[in-house]
C-alpha cells in the first residue's frame, strides 16, 4: 500500500464504513498521533486528523488546500464515484483563495443573520404542519411507533432547503434520495457510480425547470448571475453549488434534529430543565452537535508542501488529508469526560460546522431549524419515548455522515 503520491505507508487503518464504530475509530485514531494514515473506499490512503489542535492548525494552513485539480498529484476526476460530490465539483468547497470568494459571495447573501432570522415563521409554519400530521397517526394509531426521522426530523430542513432553491414538488423524491445516497460510504463503486450519474442528472432537471420558469429563489438568482457574466460562474460551477447548497443545506440539520431527541429521552432530568427554561435549548443545540457531530470525516485537502506536525510525523506535499470534524468535540482534552451529554457543560468546544474561511454558511440555518423544531416537538408530545431500546437504533452506513436510518418513537397517549 501506498499514498497517493506513491511513498511508503505501513499498513493504514481501513475506516469502518458502516457507521457503527465512528467514535470508537475516531479515539483510535486520534491515541496513535497528529496524523494517521487511513484507507478509504477504492484503496485511497490519507492522513486521518482527529486532534482538534492540529485540525484547527491545518485548517488555516497556508500549504493546505481544497482543490484536488492543483494540490493533488495525479487527479482523475470521476475516478472514485464516491468522492464525486466531495472533490469533482467545482464549488466554494473545494475551492481556494480567489476562486473561493466568488463563488461564496453568489450564494453568502441568502446566509446572512437577517435573513436567517427572517426564515423562522417559514421553518415554524413547516414544522407546525408535520406536528399535526404526526397529532393525526396518534389519533389513527395511538400505540403504533412511528418513525420520527422520515415523519419529523428529515422533512424539516430539506422542505426548506428545497423552498429556498425552488426545487419543484415532482422533482423533491428524487433529489433528496441522490443527496442521500452520497453519504454511504458502504457503496459498492457501480452503486456509487449510478448515485453520481442520478445526482447531476437531478441538478441539471432542477436548472431547466428554472429556466423555463425562474422565481424568487436562491437558483433562479444563480441562473441570473450566470446570465449577466458567464465568467463568474461555469454551467461546472452552478452544478457543483446546487449539490454543495442543497446537500450540506439538508443533512446537517436532520442528524441535529434526531441525536438531540434521542440524548434528551435519555435524560430526562436535562429535559424537564430545559422545559422549564427555553433559553436553554440553545445549549441542547450546541451540547449535541458536541457529542454527536453530524459529521465526521470531511474529504478531502491537500498537503501543498512537507508540513511537520510534530511526534516523527510529516506530511508530504501531495498527501491527502482527511479531516475529522467530529472529533474535536469528543476530545477528553478538550471536553472532559465527551461521553457524557450535559446541557451545563462549561467552555464546550467544537467544530462541528468546520473552521477557517470554510466554516459551514449554512450552521445558522441548522442551528434555527433545531432550535424551532425540538421545543415544539416536546411541548406537542410531553409524553414522547423511544420505541424500543437506543442501543438498538441503526446507524447511517458512512463514515463521514453521522445519523441514525430511522428512529422509532411513541407519542404517547392523548390528553
Amino acid at each position: 500500500m501506498t499514498t497517493s503520491t506513491g511513498t511508503p505507508a505501513g499498513t493504514p487503518a481501513v475506516l469502518d464504513t458502516t457507521g457503527r464504530l465512528l467514535y470508537e475509530q475516531a479515539e483510535h485514531l486520534r491515541a496513535g498521533g497528529p496524523a494517521v494514515r487511513v484507507e478509504m473506499p477504492g484503496g485511497l490512503v490519507a492522513w486521518s486528523v482527529s486532534r482538534g489542535d492540529v485540525a484547527k492548525r491545518l485548517l488555516v494552513h497556508p500549504h493546505v488546500s481544497k482543490d484536488a485539480r492543483a494540490s493533488w498529484p495525479g487527479y482523475r476526476p470521476g475516478a472514485h464515484p464516491w468522492l464525486t460530490a466531495w472533490v469533482d465539483v467545482v464549488s466554494m468547497f473545494t475551492s481556494d483563495g480567489a476562486d473561493h470568494k466568488r463563488l461564496k459571495d453568489l450564494v453568502a447573501r441568502a446566509f446572512t443573520a437577517r435573513r436567517i432570522d427572517a426564515m423562522r415563521p417559514a421553518v415554524e409554519t413547516i414544522v407546525t404542519g408535520l406536528l399535526d400530521a404526526l397529532e393525526k397517526l396518534r389519533t389513527d394509531a395511538p400505540d403504533r411507533p412511528v418513525d420520527l426521522r422520515t415523519a419529523f426530523s428529515y422533512p424539516v430542513p430539506t422542505r426548506v432547503i428545497c423552498d429556498l432553491f425552488g426545487v419543484p414538488d415532482d422533482q423533491r423524491p428524487g433529489m433528496l434520495r441522490v443527496i442521500d445516497a452520497i453519504l454511504d460510504t458502504s457503496a459498492s463503486p457501480e452503486q456509487a457510480g449510478r448515485t453520481r450519474d442520478d445526482l447531476f442528472a437531478a441538478m441539471h432537471a432542477l436548472i431547466t425547470a428554472k429556466r423555463a420558469a425562474p422565481g424568487d429563489d436562491m437558483t433562479s438568482l444563480l441562473l441570473a448571475a450566470q446570465q449577466e457574466d458567464g465568467d463568474r460562474l461555469s454551467e461546472a460551477e452552478l452544478i457543483s453549488t446546487l449539490i454543495l447548497m442543497i446537500g450540506a443545506g439538508s443533512e446537517t440539520a436532520v442528524a441535529l434534529i434526531d441525536h438531540a431527541v434521542v440524548e434528551l429521552l435519555s435524560h430526562p432530568g436535562q429535559l424537564s430543565v430545559v422545559l422549564g427554561d427555553p433559553a436553554r435549548w440553545d445549549d441542547v443545540v450546541e451540547e449535541t452537535l458536541r457529542k454527536h457531530p453530524p459529521i465526521m470525516h470531511l474529504p478531502l485537502r491537500y498537503a501543498t508542501a512537507d508540513i511537520d506536525l510534530g511526534e516523527g510525523v510529516t506530511l508530504r506535499a501531495g498527501d491527502l488529508l482527511l479531516i475529522a470534524f467530529g472529533a474535536h468535540g469528543r476530545d477528553p482534552e478538550a471536553n472532559p469526560e465527551p461521553d457524557r451529554f450535559d446541557i451545563d457543560r462549561t467552555d464546550r468546544q467544537h467544530l462541528a460546522f468546520g473552521y477557517g474561511i470554510h466554516y459551514c454558511l449554512g450552521a445558522p440555518l441548522a442551528r434555527l431549524e433545531a432550535r424551532v423544531a425540538l421545543p415544539a416537538l416536546f411541548e406537542r408530545f410531553p409524553r414522547l419515548r423511544l420505541a424500543g431500546e437506543r442501543t438498538s437504533l441503526s446507524p447511517q452506513p458512512s463514515f463521514i455522515g453521522n445519523d441514525y436510518r430511522e428512529l422509532p418513537v411513541l407519542l404517547g397517549p392523548v390528553g
